[in-house]
């Protein structure tokens, strides 16, 4: 248990200090091998190989711990699934990254353990960006960034179609700066509306921004959110394929190049400066103006 403690404290410790974005049972699991000092650890990063950054702090994260991170990657939804299945199973891996609404889903499984069973404190985290990790009073993770929506924006689109990013201040004005992009033959906005996690948390600054309230989903507020989305996409202003676009689809259309805006997370910074193309960013409008409250994400280290 010792060993899995310095583990997940290393692997909390090194992913903070390299500023990643995005969004693991004991040493005697199934999943590992105490005896051999080798940890299963499984992560939402199947981009990343062995070679990349990513890779090579999980392994200097074992190494400075004193054991050996076996490390594999799943596509983000995949990744909640086969843990659950592995669980059922009896070969849960030891050490999991995961996205932190799925926190509380493993928790309800049975899955993993409180962070005061490994030793873990995380007294010193901000409460609400601890909060998707505790269930009943107790955190079950160690969360190692946290991470918004804000909307890209191609310049190159937008000057040609005369839209001034500045004006956009509510959703008439981003509508018509939309009209406007597909007057000039340029493609609209992409976004992530498939029915998981990932189009929940897309939603969520136009519901909020409507004055929403999650505990009446269909009140008119909530519903004037939805006719938004379902406007854009009968007018040919946002595409047919956000119904099954996750948010890393999602990005891969706005990096075409194609289209006006996208509504994505900060952790895409780093890919928007490599897209070949003059970006900016703005805040999500609200309906009646100002910036839309949007959620917080981001990814524990679970054990």
């Amino acid at each position: 248990m010792r060993h899995t403690r310095i583990a997940i404290a290393a692997v909390a410790a090194c992913t903070a200090l390299t500023g990643v974005a995005a969004c693991g049972g004991s040493g005697g699991g199934s999943g590992s091998s105490a005896a051999s000092g080798t940890y299963t650890f499984w992560d939402p990063y199947p981009q990343f190989d062995g070679s990349s950054d990513w890779g090579k702090l999980v392994a200097s994260c074992g190494t400075k711990s004193g054991v050996t991170v076996k490390r594999t990657a799943y596509d983000t939804t995949d990744l909640g699934n086969k843990a659950l299945l592995a669980a059922q199973q009896g070969n849960a891996p030891d050490v999991m990254l995961v996205d932190n609404p799925v926190v509380s889903t493993l928790v309800q499984a049975g899955i993993l353990n409180k962070m005061s069973d490994v030793g873990i404190s995380t007294a010193s985290v901000q409460s609400n960006i601890i909060g998707a990790g505790v269930v009943d009073g107790a955190p079950y993770g160690v969360p190692i960034g946290a991470n918004t929506l804000a909307l890209y924006y191609n310049k190159n689109i937008l000057d040609a179609a005369h839209v001034d990013p500045a004006s956009i201040k509510d959703w008439a004005s981003l509508t018509a700066a939309l009209g406007k992009v597909k007057a000039a033959g340029k493609k609209g906005i992409t976004f992530s509306a498939i029915g998981t996690e990932e189009g929940s948390f897309q939603f969520l600054p136009w519901f909020w921004g409507a004055k929403g309230d999650l505990t009446h989903l269909d009140n008119a507020d909530g519903q004037a959110a939805l006719s938004l989305w379902k406007d854009w996409v009968a007018q040919g202003l946002a595409p047919d394929d956000v119904l099954t676009n996750t948010q890393t689809t999602s990005w891969q259309e706005f990096a075409t190049g194609q289209y006006a805006f996208g509504e994505n997370g900060t952790w895409q910074l780093a890919n928007a400066k490599k897209a070949g193309f003059p970006y900016g960013v703005i805040s999500i409008p609200a309906r009646d103006g100002g910036a839309a409250p949007a959620p917080t994400g981001g990814e524990f280290v679970t054990v």
